[in-house]
């Protein structure tokens, strides 16, 4: 247990009366949250700047990034087989480390988790401002915000429940598309027109370099897969499910991206000829399926936008909770438990109101920066905690696999230091900042109010 850690005695009666989050979570639930959190349609806005950077090579990309992300899936999953809590790499880095680190982990984290519900309420509210250009923005905003609030306050039932409808109007579109692209394909090049190596392989084009420049752009496409693994309290037999769910969304989101992409390629083959490549999938669209695909597809982002910010504002109220409940946070305010709903009800209001807050005072494209600063932190610090436990634990001595225990994340880990080295300097600073305000935090709670970080590990 590392220094500082103190672990407070509980009674029966006070263990018996004080609510807990319920175990109502199966595998599928978990799935369906993941794939959510990444969103089925994430490579959309990415394939005609991948396709730019990697000279035509977008699905190469995805399926490089998807091993490489698979990798710290399996780190998010193992550690949570043996600390299944709802902290997520917040209790693993304070379990494999110390509370201290594990703070300021959690800390970074709060920045994926939060910026998640802003900027895609910020997409939502620029996406139909598009088609009612006359409605304020704040006002968009705060019904996008307030839509994933009320979904929340009602408790994670009706949040997967939610989750899992809002996944099936998105994959409608989606197979629309896919059944439209299949048919313009077989229309202008016959039956053989869907097999080719050109999306894979065009030695015309091909480079490394490039290569690695958009996989470095299309791994975003899996930030929010490690939201499964936050949520380990609420889960059925969470030792097996939540290790599966990670790695199932991550093959999932990375299968079902690419196939989008080979046939968005097979439809518009040359990369040089896109015009706007920001907006070239919805070009691709329009060649397919006309207007009304163009248009569907306009209310599929807007659908993914308000899905992946509800999922990302669960994500942010769970680690307020178990930073709170461990008084890390004030715990009267952070670690109170909704008895009738059985969620963190105080949580839900205050990250709700700051998803509004920044979503006036931020634009879309900063959010999604500081968002991939915080996620790719904690793709990195669950790598080190899974190397610190699995590969040099006294406790798993003659039980060790040089391959998983240590290969495994330490490839996670280096591949998420790459990506991170290569956010924006503006982004890195602020973020810098931010972990320094955390930092800065922990140090008075433990030096100059002599308070020890105190880490809860009976609910693990």
């Amino acid at each position: 247990m590392g220094q500082g850690t103190k672990v407070e005695p509980r009674t029966a009666v006070a263990t018996a009366a004080a609510p807990k989050l319920k175990r109502v979570l199966g595998l599928w639930d978990l799935v369906y949250y993941g794939m959510i959190l990444t969103s089925p349609i994430a490579v959309v806005p990415m394939f005609g700047v991948a396709q730019v950077l990697s000279h035509g090579h977008a699905l190469i990309t995805l399926l490089v990034a998807m091993v490489a992300m698979t990798a710290t899936a399996v780190s998010f999953g193992r550690m949570a087989t043996v600390y299944p809590s709802a902290g997520s790499v917040y209790t693993y880095a304070s379990r494999s480390f110390n509370p201290t680190f594990g703070f300021v982990v959690g800390w970074a984290m709060f920045l994926e988790y939060l910026f998640q519900p802003l900027q895609n309420s910020l997409y939502a509210a620029l996406t139909i401002q598009r088609l009612v250009p006359n409605v304020p923005l704040a006002l968009l905003s705060a019904l996008a915000v307030g839509f994933m609030t009320l979904l929340c306050w009602f408790g994670i039932r009706t949040t997967a429940r939610a989750n899992e409808i809002l996944l099936a109007m998105m994959s409608i579109v989606m197979v629309v598309f896919l059944g439209e692209a299949i048919w313009y394909i077989i229309g202008h090049h016959h039956v053989v027109g869907l097999i080719s190596i050109q999306p894979v392989y065009d030695p015309k084009t091909f480079s490394v370099r490039a290569i690695a420049a958009g996989t470095a752009l299309v791994a975003t496409t899996y930030i929010g897969f490690d939201g499964v693994s936050i949520l380990a309290e609420e889960v059925e037999n969470p030792q097996r499910n939540v290790l599966l769910a990670s790695v199932l969304v991550c093959v999932f989101t990375g299968l079902f991206a690419a196939f989008q992409v080979y046939l968005a390629v097979r439809v518009w083959p040359d990369y040089r000829t896109l015009v706007n490549p920001e907006t070239a999938f919805m070009d691709v669209a329009n060649v397919v399926g006309g207007y009304k695909l163009f248009i569907g597809f306009g209310a599929v982002l807007l659908i993914s936008s308000l899905a992946g910010g509800l999922a990302g504002l669960l994500g942010a109220v769970r680690l307020l909770y178990s930073m709170g409940r461990d008084n890390v946070l004030p715990r009267k305010l952070f670690g109170h438990l909704n008895a009738e709903r059985g969620n963190p009800s105080n949580n839900v209001l205050i990250v709700g109101a700051l998803a509004y807050l920044g979503s006036l005072t931020l634009g879309w494209e900063r959010s999604v920066e500081i968002l991939n600063f915080g996620a790719l932190m904690t793709f990195m610090a669950v790598n080190l905690a899974a190397v610190r436990h699995f590969g040099f634990s006294p406790g798993m001595a003659g039980k060790r696999s040089l391959l998983l225990d240590v290969i495994v994340p330490c490839l996670g880990f280096v591949f998420c230091l790459v990506i991170f080295l290569g956010l924006q300097g503006s982004t890195l600073a602020i973020g810098a900042i931010w972990v320094a305000a955390g930092a800065l935090y922990v140090i008075l709670k433990t030096m100059a109010f002599g308070q020890p970080v105190e880490i809860d590990f009976s609910e693990s």
